[in-house]
């Protein structure tokens, strides 16, 4: 197939192309891929500026997308690339296979640099979902920041660099600059654009930035970070988002109070304890959900509010498809029995066969998990509404989960994404949280935007 590109993604190619160092911001649905692709064709074949590549991203991303997309376009037909992913034997011998581009999961990250043997002489380094490296004290950070300058450059991608707040932005760019923009060091970064905000005694739990952290921390990095939403540049389809509330009996709703209350919900002769807040959330959204996990590893069936909800969702549906995002096994279980005895053609998307089904329209409902199935999967073509069985607190999985139906090239013209909402339950704390999230990555994104049409403004 011919690329011929927008605007945006010229822009954005030759802004990989001219920076050694840069982090590109792209919303969903954007492109990411190819345009990157495009820059790396460039780099190596017109201005031979780059030998050997190493693109590191998501495990479906890797063995799937980014292969495609190579043999998708005509102008990639000269890229080789070998996927290192899969057992040992396999990993090793794409390794040693000649190629332009080597493509590793995350997962595979400090096995390749500490494990594998393999000398690290990648001059040019990709990231696709930068956010996954926000955590400096995971062991796949520490290892890339070790053979880091190794590579004269590399450039992150994410459509969500700050999904959980400014605090993330660090350690993503301490790895790209090696800390000359936000500090070589998390407490100096802190220090500078925050202060305590939850705390016991001398304990800190958390932090929230200072007056002025947001415009100081996005002018620092504007010189090497460029920003697009989809909104802007490309015609997207309507997004409607709604909640289908369920509601608890009252003995459903005292008990989910005094469990909240007391931290120990009793179940017939079983007690449930929660040893701290945050399990205490986890419990109270699978009892919003209908099904808490005891500490024997059983679990308990509450209620079927939401499998009641989502039956109705898929009879309105008509026979249109629908993605069903859940959070717990113990939640797709029930869902699954749910189905069957609906007797919906319905298969979990896990495997490159079940997206193939659902993208050709051969399924009424495919199930996906969020931290499976976020980053990088193109599932537009198989439908345009999905359904949030069981939500979850991270901004980053939620967007990019949405991001798979509501992108370009969806056919639709609206896409709808349905909450079911256990009411006055944590769920509607959730999304509440969630929207408030939402404020600071939009904030982000416009500080960086990216204006065309002769006025190229990166701050």
């Amino acid at each position: 197939m011919q690329y011929v590109a927008h605007e945006y993604q010229k822009f954005a190619t030759n802004f990989i192309e001219a920076n050694p160092i840069s982090a590109v911001l792209l919303d969903m649905g954007l492109g990411k891929t190819v345009i990157t692709l495009s820059a790396l064709n460039d780099l190596l074949f017109d201005s031979f500026e780059i030998r050997k590549v190493l693109i590191i991203a998501p495990l479906r991303v890797a063995r799937d997308t980014w292969p495609n997309e190579l043999k998708k376009w005509d102008h990639l037909k000269i890229l080789k690339a070998s996927v290192v992913v899969g057992d040992l034997k396999t990993r090793l011998k794409a390794l040693n296979s000649k190629a332009d581009i080597y493509i590793i999961n995350r997962e595979n990250v400090s096995w390749l640099i500490e494990e594998s043997g393999y000398k690290f002489d990648f001059d040019m380094i990709v990231i696709d979902e930068l956010s996954s490296f926000k955590n400096h004290k995971a062991k796949r950070f520490k290892s890339l920041l070790a053979v880091r300058a190794n590579s004269d450059r590399i450039v992150g991608l994410t459509g969500t660099p700050a999904g959980n707040g400014l605090m993330d932005l660090w350690a993503e760019f301490r790895l790209l600059d090696y800390g000359k923009r936000l500090g070589r060091f998390i407490t100096h970064y802190r220090n500078m654009y925050f202060v305590p905000d939850k705390h016991n005694g001398e304990v800190v739990f958390s932090y929230r930035p200072i007056s002025g952290a947001k415009e100081a921390i996005f002018d620092s990095i504007s010189d090497i970070t460029i920003s697009m939403r989809a909104i802007d540049h490309i015609k997207m389809p309507k997004l409607i988002s709604n909640a289908y509330k369920v509601y608890l009996s009252d003995k459903e709703m005292k008990a989910y109070k005094d469990f909240r209350r007391e931290l120990v919900l009793s179940l017939e002769d079983k007690d449930i304890s929660v040893a701290n807040a945050a399990v205490l959330t986890g419990k109270l959204t699978q009892y919003a959900n209908g099904a808490v996990y005891t500490e024997d590893g059983k679990t308990e069936i509450i209620h079927s509010k939401k499998l009641d909800a989502l039956e109705d969702i898929i009879e309105a549906q008509n026979g249109q498809p629908l993605l069903v995002a859940y959070w717990y096994r113990s939640d797709l279980e029930r869902i699954k029995g749910r189905l069957d005895e609906l007797k919906i053609n319905y298969m979990e998307l896990d495997t490159a066969e079940s997206f193939r089904k659902w993208n050709a329209g051969e399924l009424e409902v495919g199930l996906i998990h969020p931290a499976s199935a976020g980053h990088g999967l193109n599932l537009q073509d198989g439908g345009s509404a999905i359904c949030w069985y069981g939500l979850t607190w991270s901004l980053e999985l939620y967007q990019q989960t949405n991001a798979r139906l509501y992108r370009q090239g969806q056919k639709s013209s609206t896409v709808v994404v349905t909450h079911i909402v256990a009411a006055d339950t944590v769920d509607e704390t959730i999304l509440k949280v969630l929207e408030g999230k939402e404020t600071m990555q939009n904030a982000l994104f416009e500080a960086v935007k990216v204006k065309l049409g002769g006025k190229e403004d990166v701050r």
